[in-house]
C-alpha cells in the first residue's frame, strides 16, 4: 500500500520535520492550524493548509472529528501525529482506521498496552524487563503509601499512573511530606488525566534518564537504534539530550538494547517508539520506567549518530514494508547533542510569548536546526514554548560540545525571552563537561552565575552594534513602505481564504 498524501496532525517544528521528509519522498503534505497558528511556518511550507478551530488545543489540535474531516476533504490517505497532542491516543488511531485512513504510528493496542504506567510495568515484568522496586499496583490512601515507603526505604517517588510531561510526580525524602505529596499526585492525575491512581517506587539516589530508540514492523521485526541520555531536565521536562550516553559502559549499552527490543517484541510493537529507563549512576543498573509510543522530540540525535531518517522509516512501515535495516546494520558513529530552544525566562522557566524581532539561526558543518521561528512571528501563549531545536554532531563528545558552543554564539533571538543563555552556561559547567550530571542537577545544583565563559564567544558590544544597524535599516524600510509588493506568503493566504 503506497501512501499518496500525508496530513500532519500537529504544529511547529515537528510538523515541518515531517513535511521535509515527505517532500524528499515525493509525498504531498497537508497542514492543519488553529487560529493562533495562521502565520506559523508549517502552514507556509505544506502543500495545503486548513484551519481547524480556535487557539485552545482542545478545540483544534485535539479535535479528532475535525482532523478526520480535513483529511477526507484534502484527500489525505494517511496522518502523521508528530508528538504530543493526539500521538498517543488509541481512540484517534481507531477513528482513523474506521475512516480508512492510515495512522503513521503504532497500533491502538500498542498505545493502550503502554499508556498506563501500572499495566505497562506489570507487562514488562512478565517479559523479563527489570523494573524499579515499588508498590505492586495502585495505592489507595496515604497510610498504604507510608507502609510501602517504609518497606522499600526513603527516598521514594510517587507517580500518577496516567501521568506524563512532568505532571503527577513527586519525590519524597522526608516521611513527613509523604501524605501531602501523595494527595498532590492524586489531584494532578485526576485534573490532567482523569485518573487519580498513583503508585510508589524506590527513588534512585544518582538517577540518570536513559532511553532506547526502538523500531518494529508488521512482519515481526524489531530493532534498537541505541540509547540517548536525557538527564538535563527541569521539573521533569527535558532540556538537553545526547547520544551516546557518556555514563553507560559498552557492556551495559549492549544489554540496554537487548532489553529494549525484548520489551518491544513483548507487545508486537509497530513503528517508532522509545523505551525509557532510570539508570543508577552508582551501580550502573537500569530499570524500566515507561514506553513512549511515538516519535520523540529528541529523535534527531539518533538520526545523526546512526544515519537513518526515522520519519522516512515510519512512513515505510505504515505502508506495510519491512524495516529497511537489520540490527547488525545499525552502528553508532560520533556524538550528537540537542538543545531545546524555548521562548521562556532562563531563570524562572516562565513562558515568554510575544513577537520575535530578530532571529538569526546558526549554520555551518554538522549543525542542524529544527524550528519554526522567524522575524515577525508571534509566539502564542497556548502551546509549548519550544521554538527550535539546535542539534550538532561531532566525531567525539569534546568536538561536539565545542561546535555546539560556537553555534550558540551565532544564535540570536530577540523580542521574546529565551533560554539560549541558560544553555551557554550549562555547556561550560564542569558536571556537564565530565558527564556526571543527573536528573537532579538542574533543579538542585545548577546556578546561572556559576559559568561566565560564554561571554568570551561574542562580546556584548557586537550585539549592540548589530542592533543599531538593524534599527537604521528598519527606518529606511519604513520610508519606502508605500512601494512594498505583496509577498508570496500573503498571496497564498488570500488564495486560502478564497478556498474557504
Amino acid at each position: 500500500m503506497k501512501i499518496k498524501k500525508v496530513l500532519i496532525a500537529n504544529r511547529g517544528e515537528i510538523a515541518i520535520r515531517v513535511i521535509r521528509t515527505c517532500r524528499e519522498m515525493g509525498i504531498p503534505t497537508v497542514a492543519v492550524y488553529s487560529e493562533a497558528d495562521r502565520n506559523s511556518l508549517h502552514v507556509m511550507l505544506a502543500d495545503e493548509a486548513y484551519p481547524i478551530g480556535p487557539a485552545p488545543s482542545s478545540e483544534s489540535y485535539l479535535n479528532i472529528d475535525k482532523i478526520i474531516e480535513v483529511a477526507k476533504l484534502s484527500g489525505a490517505d494517511a496522518v502523521h501525529p508528530g508528538y504530543g497532542f493526539l500521538s498517543e491516543k488509541a481512540n484517534f488511531a481507531r477513528a482513523l482506521k474506521a475512516a480508512e485512513i492510515t495512522f503513521i504510528g503504532p497500533t491502538p493496542e500498542n498505545i493502550e498496552a503502554m499508556g498506563d504506567k501500572l499495566a505497562s510495568r506489570e507487562l514488562m515484568k512478565q517479559a523479563g524487563v527489570p523494573t524499579v522496586p515499588g508498590s505492586p499496583g495502585a495505592i489507595t490512601d496515604a497510610a498504604e503509601a507510608e507502609a510501602i515507603a517504609n518497606e522499600i526505604g526513603f527516598p521514594v517517588i510517587i507517580k500518577a499512573s496516567a501521568g506524563g510531561g512532568g505532571k503527577g510526580i513527586r519525590v519524597v525524602h522526608d516521611p513527613k511530606n509523604l501524605a501531602s505529596s501523595f494527595r498532590a499526585c492524586q489531584s494532578e492525575g485526576k485534573n490532567y488525566f482523569s485518573d487519580d491512581r498513583v503508585f510508589i517506587e524506590r527513588f534512585i539516589n544518582e538517577p540518570k534518564h536513559i532511553e532506547v530508540q526502538v523500531f518494529g514492523d508488521t512482519h515481526g521485526n524489531a530493532v534498537h537504534l541505541f540509547e540517548r541520555e536525557c538527564s538535563i531536565q527541569r521539573r521533569h521536562q527535558k532540556l538537553i539530550e545526547e547520544a551516546p550516553s557518556v555514563s553507560v559502559p559498552d557492556e551495559t549499552r549492549q544489554k540496554l538494547g537487548e532489553v529494549a527490543v525484548r520489551a518491544a517484541k513483548a507487545i508486537s510493537y509497530v513503528g517508532a517508539g522509545t523505551i525509557e529507563f532510570i539508570f543508577d549512576n552508582q551501580s550502573k543498573e537500569f530499570f524500566f520506567m515507561e514506553m513512549n509510543t511515538r516519535l520523540q522530540v529528541e529523535h534527531p540525535v539518533t538520526e545523526l549518530t546512526t544515519g537513518y531518517d526515522l520519519v522516512r522509516e515510519q512512513i515505510r512501515v505504515a505502508e506495510g514494508n519491512p524495516l529497511s535495516f537489520k540490527q547488525e546494520d545499525i552502528k553508532q558513529k560520533g556524538h550528537a547533542i540537542e538543545l531545546r530552544i524555548n521562548a521562556e525566562d532562563p531563570v524562572t522557566y516562565v513562558p515568554s510569548p510575544g513577537k520575535i524581532q530578530r532571529c538569526r539561526l546558526p549554520q555551518g558543518p554538522f549543525v542542524r536546526i529544527d524550528g519554526y521561528a522567524y522575524p515577525g512571528y508571534e509566539v502564542p501563549i497556548y502551546y509549548d514554548p519550544m521554538v527550535a531545536k539546535l542539534i550538532v554532531w561531532g566525531h567525539d563528545r569534546e568536538e561536539c560540545i565545542i561546535r555546539l558552543k560556537r553555534a550558540l554564539a551565532e544564535f540570536m533571538l530577540t523580542g521574546v525571552k529565551s533560554n539560549i543563555v541558560l544553555h551557554r552556561n550549562l555547556l561550560s559547567h564542569p558536571k556537564f563537561l565530565d558527564g556526571s550530571y543527573t536528573t537532579q542537577f538542574l533543579d538542585n545544583e545548577f546556578k546561572m552565575e556559576e559559568s561566565k565563559e560564554f561571554f568570551t564567544f561574542v562580546e556584548e558590544h557586537v550585539f549592540l552594534i548589530a542592533a543599531a544597524i538593524e534599527a537604521f535599516q528598519e527606518s529606511k524600510r519604513r520610508d519606502v513602505s508605500q512601494y512594498k509588493v505583496v509577498s508570496k506568503w500573503k498571496q497564498r493566504a488570500r488564495l486560502e481564504n478564497l478556498r474557504r
